[in-house]
């Protein structure tokens, strides 16, 4: 059992170390501003994604006006 025991603490410890590194090397600010980053870009394709011909119309037939 001892065995069975040392072979699954070092796969908690890796689960773990990941999320540790990620917080230091970008530090909680550095999560946090790149999961609200995520989440606008994410927006902003949805929502121009529906709407992108209309607003490349738009842009160019102002150009050549």
């Amino acid at each position: 059992m001892e065995k069975n025991k040392a072979i699954e603490e070092p796969a908690e410890e890796k689960k773990n170390s990941k999320w540790k590194s990620l917080v230091k090397k970008f530090g909680i600010g550095g999560i946090i501003f790149f999961t609200v980053k995520g989440i606008i870009t994410s927006t902003l394709i949805y929502f121009l994604g529906k709407n992108f011909w209309s607003i490349i119309t738009n842009y160019f037939s102002t150009i050549f006006d």
